[in-house]
């Protein structure tokens, strides 16, 4: 994965950020040097185990601190808050994570999946940047911003989009 993210990092011009899941098992300071290497920027980390179960905040938020005092000032850390993936779905328990992870020393978290409604709670009870996920229009972006996202993200939206895009030509091209 690492060599993945470096490819990128030489193949554009732009800053790249790395989704790295919840580090892979490595310890802080090694997940840093790796990234680092590779050329990142910055790295999203997530909050929950095997993608199923919420990892114990605390922990998460004593491991986050490990990798900022290893990243100092060379990484952006955006903290996923997995709440509504695999959790309560309760925005109270999302802002509880998100305060812990900022005190850790996340630059910005994430709480994936935040129904739209929610984001101004959110953005009330969480200090600092508020990333989120738009979807392919302007308009989606707009909406995330007037309710409060201060960092937008397209994850795997985009790819979808011109996947779709691409198997509707492909389609219609066999017609």
């Amino acid at each position: 994965m690492f060599a993945a993210v470096a490819r990128v990092v030489r193949a554009v011009s732009v800053p790249v950020s790395a989704d790295v899941e919840d580090g892979y098992g490595l310890a802080p300071a090694e997940l840093v040097e790796r990234l680092l290497e590779a050329g990142v920027v910055g790295c999203n980390l997530e909050d929950s185990e095997g993608h199923v179960t919420l990892k114990d905040p605390q922990r998460r938020a004593d491991w986050l601190a490990e990798v900022r005092a290893a990243a100092g000032d060379a990484l952006v850390i955006n903290a996923r808050v997995d709440t509504f993936l695999f959790g309560s779905g309760d925005p109270a328990d999302a802002i509880a994570r998100a305060k812990l992870y900022v005190a850790a020393g996340a630059d910005c978290v994430y709480p994936l999946r935040a129904p739209t409604e929610f984001l101004p709670t959110l953005r009330e009870g969480i200090t600092g940047p508020l990333n989120m996920a738009a979807g392919p229009s302007p308009d989606s972006v707009a909406e995330l911003a007037r309710h409060g996202a201060t960092r937008i993200t397209f994850g795997p939206g985009m790819q979808r989009y011109a996947m779709g895009a691409i198997s509707d030509l492909a389609a219609n091209l066999r017609a």
